[in-house]
């Protein structure tokens, strides 16, 4: 049956990028995202490619199995598309796209996803990430070696483990299949909204249940405020609910809606790339995938800077402890400088240091036992000589226990 809920899709440039390299797509059983990548002119087209490929798959299906193959064998189709593409134009050598697709077929959402466009499930008040990135950073994050939060920081995010390309005819994708129900929010986005808006404020927008259309315009607004440092695209589909849909009409954004989008550029004149003679120089940074040697030194790189961090961190604690170690014996030397005057054994003494302890060490030694028995002094005195003496100096410590033998003498 045809898929009864609403559904919007917005794509904006950003504000870093001179052009829109992504596309997007809103039918009626069909919803697609797809991230162009290649420069100017390679982006634009490969993620048109990819919408013009998807589109006539908009229909209803009998099963999700069908819908499935239908998905997985277009997205091949359009993949040798891209090959021909470069072909016949070497300027656009290296384009590329990602693409995340549903359709929905009864009550279930089949989905196909490739490169790292996610889907998100806004369900019972949580936001799920359905789709797993095809990155170098996720496959890190999968082994353990970095954690989720780091992988957003990581200056390798953007390096593309799988993609559709003008390398692979028959590129692996994910294809899987989902229950969904009324009151479901599905999100389909590129990377540049979920790069620059975290899961935690995506969730708190999803959550405050307005139109598709106008959560967009929120999300969007969240993604220009934090620089939008890439385009952001984004389809966001509601499954029954209460917004109904405003209209039937599929709904094209980005490059795939204008015409030159799905054109193939004739060749460019003008200054070539001295590297690439026979590739446009794309002026932009931009996903690509990379060979397995190149893969290699990543990993090696990542395991460097790994090495670097742990070195750093040992190094600071050590920083730290030296640090300690001082300020401990810079306080130990100042306590070596003081003095009172105890009782110890009997006789009176003068001690070095001060009347503390930390854990069983003393900070206070004897220095100068004086020979003057304790008995001999008047209760009072042998009292505050119990109760310790303080002074500010050897010499002053030394002229108590003086007055002390004086007052003996007096009596």
């Amino acid at each position: 049956m045809v898929f009864s809920g609403s559904s919007a899709a917005l794509s904006h440039t950003g504000k870093v990028r001179s052009n829109n390299q992504d596309s997007g797509y809103s039918g009626s059983n069909l919803f697609v995202v797809a991230d162009g990548m290649g420069g100017h002119a390679g982006g634009d087209v490969a993620s048109s490619i990819a919408i013009a490929h998807l589109q006539p798959l908009d229909r209803v299906y009998p099963s999700t199995a069908e819908a499935e193959k239908a998905l997985e064998d277009t997205i091949h189709a359009a993949a040798k598309d891209l090959i021909s593409t470069a072909r016949a134009r070497p300027e656009l050598a290296g384009l590329g796209t990602t693409v995340c697709a549903i359709i929905m077929v009864d009550d279930y959402a089949v989905i196909a996803h490739i490169g790292d466009s996610r889907i998100y499930l806004y369900r019972n008040d949580a936001l799920t990430q359905i789709t797993t990135d095809h990155t170098f950073v996720q496959r890190l994050v999968d082994s353990g070696r970095i954690t989720p939060e780091e992988a957003r920081y990581h200056p390798r995010r953007s390096v593309l483990m799988r993609v559709l390309s003008d390398m692979e005819s028959d590129p692996e994708v994910d294809t899987f299949v989902m229950p969904t129900r009324p009151g479901d929010r599905w999100l389909l986005c590129s990377d540049g909204l979920s790069g620059v808006v975290d899961d935690t404020h995506t969730a708190k927008t999803m959550a405050l249940g307005l139109a598709p259309g106008r959560t967009a315009d929120l999300l969007l607004k969240q993604a220009l405020d934090a620089g939008a440092p890439d385009n952001v695209t984004m389809v966001i589909v509601d499954v029954g609910g209460q917004h109904p849909l405003v209209s039937g009409t599929p709904t094209v954004v980005g490059a795939a809606s204008t015409p030159q989008g799905v054109e193939v550029p004739a060749a460019r004149t003008g200054r070539i790339s001295w590297f690439h003679p026979n590739r446009q120089a794309a002026n932009e940074p931009t996903h690509f995938e990379p060979a397995a040697e190149y893969l290699e030194e990543l990993i090696e790189e990542d395991r460097r800077r790994a090495r670097r961090r742990r070195i750093g961190w040992i190094a600071g604690l050590l920083l730290v402890l030296v640090l300690i170690a001082a300020a401990l014996f810079g306080a130990y030397q100042w306590t070596q400088t003081r003095y009172f005057i105890g009782a110890d054994n009997g006789t009176v003494v003068i001690f070095r240091g001060i009347q503390q302890k930390i854990g069983p060490i003393s900070l206070a030694t004897p220095y100068d036992n004086t020979g003057l028995p304790l008995a001999v002094l008047p209760e009072f005195e042998r009292e505050v000589v119990e109760g310790t003496i303080n002074a500010d100096s050897l010499e002053e410590a030394q002229k108590i226990v003086d007055q002390l033998r004086q007052n003996i003498g007096s009596e």
